[in-house]
């Protein structure tokens, strides 16, 4: 969220771009700057990145430690606090309530399990779900956190990241098989992703469990990474019906998005 431009300057006065105040901007904007340094940085990497003066940032980081958002390492790097954790908790189970009519609208059009997920850190984790009406179906735990390389929305999520970004992520968590038919090396990966971004949406054949095939395409302007996907019985989830659910899938991540995007005023 970047900065917006005001006629003030003093912390805790109205901005005149956006009526908002200009202090609670900088601050959550330091806050998802810390994000997506991975969630500690050091001031000047702060105000390298956010062109802020290094006294204004000292300020705002005072402030959220003493509010427990942000805590200082014996480093004398900052690092986001734990009392984040309640907020994401409760933000993430809001969100899984907004998608609940979407997914069962996929669940109507396609027939098989919906999902949605995040990428959080390093791994994907699953926030809302609604099953298929089969008999025979397929079930992921909400709340239940994978590995991206070995699944469908993880490949969505991934596939728009710079690929030397991708090739960090899976040096750090590796790239163990759940099936024979794992992609279990980054240059094979990378190249699934190109398919990815081509295709427009995303495959697991049989990668994270045998006899599965999941589809999947990402939120377009979430707030934050985030992608829906369908997945049942590879019997059903066959070539012909992906060419009729992918359109579904789409059309359903865009009416999602607009939801995302307008939540707040």
């Amino acid at each position: 969220m970047p900065s917006s431009s005001a006629s003030t300057t003093d912390a805790g006065k109205p901005t005149a771009a956006s009526g908002g105040v200009q202090s609670l901007e900088r601050a959550f904007d330091l806050l998802e700057r810390m994000a997506d340094a991975g969630g500690e940085v050091g001031l000047s990497e702060l105000s390298a990145s956010s062109g802020l003066p290094l006294p204004t940032i000292h300020r705002l980081m005072r402030t959220l430690v003493a509010c427990g958002y942000v805590r200082q390492q014996a480093n004398r790097r900052y690092a986001l606090g734990p009392r984040l954790i309640r907020l994401g908790e409760s933000a993430s189970r809001l969100l899984g309530t907004w998608a609940r009519p979407y997914l069962a609208r996929l669940v109507d059009e396609t027939g098989e399990t919906a999902n949605m997920a995040l990428l959080d850190g390093d791994e994907v984790v699953y926030v809302a779900q609604v099953p298929s009406r089969h008999s025979m179906r397929m079930f992921t735990e909400v709340g239940r956190r994978v590995l991206p390389h070995s699944t469908g929305v993880g490949k969505a999520l991934l596939a728009h990241l710079p690929g030397e970004e991708v090739r960090e992520l899976l040096a750090r968590t590796g790239m163990p098989a759940a099936t024979e038919r794992t992609i279990t090396t980054p240059d094979r990966f990378l190249a699934a992703l190109d398919e990815v971004r081509a295709a427009g949406y995303a495959v697991d054949d049989n990668e994270q469990e045998v006899g599965v095939r999941c589809l999947a395409v990402p939120i377009p302007g979430s707030p934050t990474a985030a992608a829906i996907s369908i997945s049942g019985p590879a019997g059903r989830v066959t070539e012909s019906a992906t060419d009729r659910i992918v359109p579904v899938l789409k059309e359903v991540a865009a009416a999602l998005s607009a939801v995302l995007r307008n939540t707040a005023p």
